[in-house]
């Protein structure tokens, strides 16, 4: 007997802006996958970190985060502006802020004082091998603001409500039309060129407690912020020409594949460190704060571009994943640190580790997200 054809999912018509969802959540799964390489020896900081020796798979993990911290976090911010004044008119000022407060305040709650407490713990306990009890622990415990990744959250609710107390002095409406390909390229060097200026005081990797900031990013994600609010109003998006999309996807592949391995090399043949290439009055950290812009810039006009053309649509697997996109962010770091700590003790290549952990991870986010929804009360706020 023939096998019965097999039935695709179910498609549902474009009603409606579906690809940004789309986008979103592929920006949650890169999250993901960053902190899941920093965990084995890509540049960065994270709670439990077993890097390996070797270095082409080093190298190729920096090319990996470098690339993602150019645009993933400042295209978060710009797609939670772009519903952000839709939503304000819907519901008025004190709705609008009570919602947000409920939304974004109380998870960014239950994660600095309760679930980075846990995650501490098992690190201390099962990472570090202190043979303590959990409430031994919580009586030497001084990390009690711990906001970790839920930073965004933070600076997306600082944001916000900057947004509401200035609509309540001006309309904050700013006409006009897409910038052209070459207006673009300019703001993305000017933004380059302020990024250099402000890591000269705060230096990336210098945080900001108990608030977790790190300033060095946030002349990006301020300016994103801005444009997702210009964007919505002006409907940038519809604007975007498919050649604007391709020039800057093409732009960006040279930028990440042709001109990062190449400041990379000369880095390791001056013997740079990587504190001259990303702070201080220098030649190279000028060079790399350009070159994350434009490439920032690049990818994320090149995603919306590939957003409207292929993903512009949905269905019922994508709409329930797009929906617990907000869960997943918040309990990745709990499924990446159990993950990389049962696999420390496992005397396996490094390498395989992180082939291990990188699929498990992304699946595992998404699992606990789908049981952490099921409890009575979280659907509303995650």
């Amino acid at each position: 007997m023939a096998p019965e054809p097999t039935t695709p999912p179910p498609l549902i018509p474009a009603q409606k802006i579906y690809y940004l969802d789309t986008i979103k959540l592929l920006l949650t799964g890169l999250v993901i996958l960053h902190h899941t390489l920093i965990a084995y020896g890509a540049p960065g900081g994270w709670y439990f970190r077993q890097p390996m020796n070797n270095l082409p798979a080093k190298l190729v993990m920096t090319v990996f985060v470098a690339t993602n911290q150019a645009f993933f976090m400042g295209m978060f911010f710009m797609l939670s502006a772009y519903f952000i004044g839709p939503s304000y008119e819907r519901k008025g000022a004190v709705t609008f802020v009570l919602d947000r407060l409920k939304r974004l305040g109380i998870p960014l709650l239950i994660y600095s004082f309760g679930l980075a407490t846990v995650m501490n713990f098992l690190v201390y306990r099962y990472g570090q091998h202190h043979a303590i009890t959990f409430g031994q622990f919580l009586g030497g415990y001084d990390g009690w603001i711990s906001p970790g990744v839920m930073w965004f959250v933070e600076a997306l609710l600082l944001f916000t409500l900057i947004y509401v107390v200035l609509r309540q002095v001006a309309t904050l409406r700013v006409s006009r039309h897409l910038p052209g390909t070459f207006s673009i390229v300019l703001w993305a060097l000017a933004l380059g060129l302020i990024s250099f200026s402000v890591r000269i005081a705060f230096p990336v990797g210098w945080v900001w407690e108990p608030f977790g900031f790190q300033l060095a990013h946030f002349p990006q994600y301020i300016t994103l912020f801005a444009v997702g609010v210009v964007a919505q109003q002006n409907r940038w998006f519809d604007q975007l020409t498919p050649a604007q999309g391709r020039f800057f996807g093409r732009l960006s592949l040279i930028l990440v594949l042709v001109v990062f391995p190449v400041l990379l090399g000369i880095a390791v043949t001056l013997k740079l460190t990587p504190d001259s290439m990303s702070d201080g009055w220098s030649g190279q950290s000028l060079l790399y704060s350009i070159w994350e812009q434009l490439t920032g810039v690049s990818i994320i006009i090149a995603l919306l571009g590939i957003g409207k053309r292929r993903w512009n649509y949905t269905t019922t697997g994508l709409t329930r994943a797009s929906r617990h996109a907000f869960a997943i962010y918040v309990f990745h770091p709990l499924v990446v640190i159990s993950l990389t700590l049962l696999l420390s003790g496992v005397t396996i290549n490094p390498l395989l580790k992180l082939a291990i952990a990188a699929p498990l991870a992304l699946v595992g986010s998404y699992a606990v997200a789908l049981l952490i929804v099921r409890i009575p009360g979280a659907k509303q706020l995650f």
